[in-house]
């Protein structure tokens, strides 16, 4: 065989390996390399709402705004909360009016002999006088709820945030309880990346993680923790609370995906982030974990 030939089959044998070498370090990184392209970007949203029922005389916001903890998001009209106060205020007075003529009436009845006030008159006195008390003490708890609900006229923001999906204008109802806008608390951002069951043993607690966004923006962040369950949707309860089993199965069996919570570490200056982006998370693996993973798939 001319050298040329042999050349030549060393060339394609090398070359050959060379392929092997990429395909096979391919086929780890898309198959058993802990990453996945489903991540999304969460925050905790929180639905504002009155904590009474009015007009809305405010709307101090716009949406999509920046707030501070405290501001002033709208305001009812406190018309009927402040005539309730008066009101509280003045059964207050009364009450305890009442209250210092039973104790004063109790008091001379103590005072004066037995020949004069019989012993269950005395006994009447003191109770009734306690009774007054009490009718006191609650006279002031009503004066207090209604300065509460004067003061919940005025909704402010419980965090730092963005004002979104704003649906309340000035002059609307404000029902108690009903939500009228959300607020995206802008110090609780992570990612939830979906990984495969198959690339869990791959993911630990506390690694790095670096998440890329789609418009090409990179953090880093670490794992946080690992859903412990998801919904089984082959095994739904029955009408009797016992459960109700697929009596079918696939022979092809699709890997489940886990929800991992990502901790952000760190945020580039003038990157926006909203609840609901799309992004790809890479985990870097324990090193030894992977060694061990990649015997057993060999």
């Amino acid at each position: 065989m001319s050298a040329k030939k042999v050349i030549s089959v060393l060339v394609s044998l090398l070359v050959f390996a060379l392929a092997l070498c990429v395909l096979r370090t391919l086929w780890t990184h898309y198959m058993d390399a802990p990453w996945t392209r489903d991540g999304r970007v969460r925050a905790d949203v929180i639905n504002i709402a009155a904590d009474v029922g009015g007009l809305v005389e405010e709307v101090a916001v716009a949406d999509n705004q920046t707030v501070k903890k405290g501001d002033l998001l709208l305001r009812i009209d406190p018309t009927h909360f402040q005539l309730a106060v008066q009101q509280a205020e003045a059964d207050v007075a009364a009450r305890k009016a009442a209250l210092n003529r039973r104790r004063d009436n109790a008091q001379r009845r103590a005072d004066m002999d037995e020949q004069v006030v019989s012993r269950e008159s005395r006994d009447d006195a003191s109770h009734l006088a306690d009774a007054a008390q009490a009718d006191y003490q609650r006279a002031l708890v009503h004066l207090e709820a209604a300065r509460l609900d004067l003061k919940r006229t005025e909704v402010r923001a419980p965090v730092d945030g963005y004002i979104t999906n704003l649906n309340v204008y000035r002059g609307d109802f404000a029902q108690r309880g009903q939500a009228t806008m959300a607020l995206v608390d802008s110090h609780s951002f992570y990612i939830n990346g979906y990984f495969e069951e198959t690339r869990l043993p791959l993911i630990a607690v506390g690694a790095p993680a670096e998440i890329r966004m789609m418009s090409g923006a990179r953090l880093q962040g670490h794992v946080d923790s690992i859903s412990r369950g998801i919904y089984d949707r082959d095994n739904p309860q029955s009408h009797e609370l016992t459960a109700d089993v697929n009596p079918t199965f696939n022979w092809v069996r699709l890997a489940q995906r886990v929800p991992v919570r990502i901790r952000i570490d760190s945020v580039p200056d003038g990157l926006l982030l909203a609840a609901g982006m799309t992004c790809t998370v890479v985990i870097e693996p324990d090193s030894n974990d992977a060694n061990e993973l990649l015997l057993e798939v060999e």
